[in-house]
């Protein structure tokens, strides 16, 4: 978990950069089928959908999975095992991820004003779901952490030495 904004701003860029630019890829893949146009319509989405993430991510999304998880969720036994605390957290942050970006992702499509609006946000939300989960769970998760791991261990290892170098 990050210990404070710097890890926060660099976590959440990881995390949502990756995500999105798969979910991006995915998204474009399906709506347009795969053609030699799909890596410009990926950079050409990739951008807007970049800046909703980390808007819901940072102001709604972690604010409500966060406060969810540690009042209803964690335990004291998840507690002594942080991995587990991270996997509850992502799971929460991918369905409130994918519930508000399928809507983002069919409103910017222009798909709201077609008829079966309820029926086209449902099998977006059920498909972006599939993906998005084990893309976390098993891929961007935990690449973010392991960055996020590095960069703990890096900072603690500079606190030793300049503690070191105070005493001395």
């Amino acid at each position: 978990m990050p210990r404070n904004f710097k890890e926060e701003v660099v976590f959440t860029a990881i995390m949502a950069g990756l995500m999105v630019l798969v979910m991006t890829g995915y998204n474009v893949a399906m709506a347009q089928g795969i053609s030699s146009e799909l890596p410009m319509a990926i950079l050409k989405a990739y951008p807007l959908g970049l800046l909703v993430a980390i808007i819901l991510d940072l102001l709604i999304v972690g604010p409500i999975a966060k406060g969810l998880a540690f009042k209803y969720i964690i335990n004291d036994y998840m507690k002594k095992k942080t991995v587990l605390i991270g996997i509850t957290i992502s799971v929460l942050m991918v369905l409130g991820m994918v519930t508000l970006m399928s809507l983002f992702g069919i409103t910017v499509e222009g798909k709201l004003p077609q008829g079966h609006v309820l029926a086209t946000y449902g099998h977006t939300w059920i498909f972006n779901l599939i993906v998005a989960l084990p893309l976390q769970l098993l891929i961007v998760g935990p690449i973010a952490r392991e960055v996020l791991g590095r960069m703990q261990r890096a900072a603690a290892k500079k606190a030793e030495i300049e503690s070191v170098e105070e005493e001395v």
